[in-house]
């Protein structure tokens, strides 16, 4: 979407895009998080966009990062403070509990009930709270409009209808709208002022009431299952991706809830794989860096030395891990960090650290990528 170039929006720093896919890729961005950090990377990042699971890593970063103490460039206490509380939070049955209580409490929507539970995590803060820098930006999906609409500090805009500046939302809630996964969980809605929208070049919606006084969002997956859209031109672009592998399938279903489930399944493969070829064929175009950890990737493909590995039957079985907001057990959280941690490691020292040696331990020992 169009943005105005300020001087606070330096496109020559590293952004970072996380991707949506459920508690699965909530902790595949953890190991993510951790080997950015160790390598020195993560205090670098000038902005962060996120989408559905990616938003719940990146809210519980957003609301921890004026506590983290960063030390030659790392935060030291990482684990403690971002880790470990959305580890406990990933244990949790979220999407059960906020459809079963969103569905008889009065007066509350499993939207509401979404954000609430988010807010165990962010006890209550705004956008408004989160630091200047980096941006996190929190990606959802207008279901009046069909466009993304980004919510953060400075700005919520839709591209379409217009922008609010400095927008007084609660973080639960810009992530709850951001991770909720349509039908199930959305819509999320939020009342606006209709007064506070600003025109931007190209809109059509600005002081139309049925667009501005109230949004109805659903999962930023939808639109951008990557979290692209708001980095894809800065150098370098970080990009942790956990989403869904497609599969095929032998027999149609002749049911239509799953029709229509598969039907959504292939726009979005379509989609994030138009994506990923626009990326790639901009940093061939531009010869701008891009890292791309993959929650499907091939060690092989990345040409940095490596010492550390995984079987192939284990990544296909993360990869193939259900994308839910339901309890994930201690291996399936072991292994998942340790597969974001180690695939990010090779794609940064294969393309922004070369001379980084390899690694030769994951930073969860006890789950070994190499087991059956």
């Amino acid at each position: 979407m169009p943005e105005p170039r300020t001087v606070e929006t330096d496109r020559k720093t590293p952004a970072l895009a996380l991707s949506g896919g459920g508690f699965r890729a909530t902790l595949f961005h953890c190991g993510a998080l951790l080997r950015l950090n160790e390598l020195g990377y993560l205090s670098r990042i000038t902005r962060i966009s996120s989408v559905s699971g990616g938003s719940i890593a990146s809210g519980m970063l957003a609301a921890a990062w004026p506590r983290l103490r960063f030390e030659n460039g790392v935060a030291v206490n990482l684990t403690q403070e971002v880790v470990e509380p959305l580890r406990a939070f990933c244990r949790r049955s979220i999407d059960t509990m906020a459809v079963g209580w969103g569905s008889v409490l009065p007066g509350q929507s499993i939207g509401d009930v979404l954000a609430n539970a988010y807010d165990d995590m962010f006890n209550g803060i705004s956008l408004q709270d989160l630091p200047d820098s980096p941006q996190f930006i929190f990606n959802a999906t207008n279901l009046q409009t069909g466009r993304l609409v980004r919510m953060e500090k400075r700005q919520l805009a839709d591209y379409t209808i217009g922008k609010i500046a400095r927008p007084h939302i609660r973080l639960a809630v810009a992530v709850a709208a951001s991770s909720a996964f349509p039908p199930i969980l959305s819509p999320v809605e939020i009342d606006l002022d209709p007064v506070a929208w600003e025109a931007l070049d190209g809109t059509v919606h600005t002081g139309d009431l049925q667009f501005t006084q109230r949004l109805a969002l659903t999962d930023g997956g939808v639109y951008d299952n990557l979290g692209l859209e708001t980095v894809d031109d800065f150098d370098p672009v970080i990009v942790s991706d956990a989403g869904a592998p497609f599969g095929t399938e032998e027999t149609a279903s002749a049911l239509w809830p799953k029709q229509a489930l598969r039907a959504l399944d292939i726009a979005t493969d379509q989609a994030r794989g138009l994506r990923k070829r626009l990326l790639f064929a901009q940093t061939r175009a531009t010869g701008r860096k891009t890292v791309f950890a993959g929650i499907e990737g091939d060690l092989r493909e990345y040409s940095a030395p490596q010492v550390l590995g995984a079987a192939p039957g284990i990544i296909a079985w993360m990869a193939a891990l259900r994308t839910r907001l339901d309890p994930f057990s201690e291996r399936e959280q072991g292994r998942l960090i340790n597969w974001g941690w180690l695939m990010m490691d090779v794609a940064l020292r294969s393309y922004l650290a070369p001379d980084v040696p390899p690694p030769d331990t994951f930073p969860i020992p006890t789950e070994s990528l190499a087991d059956p």
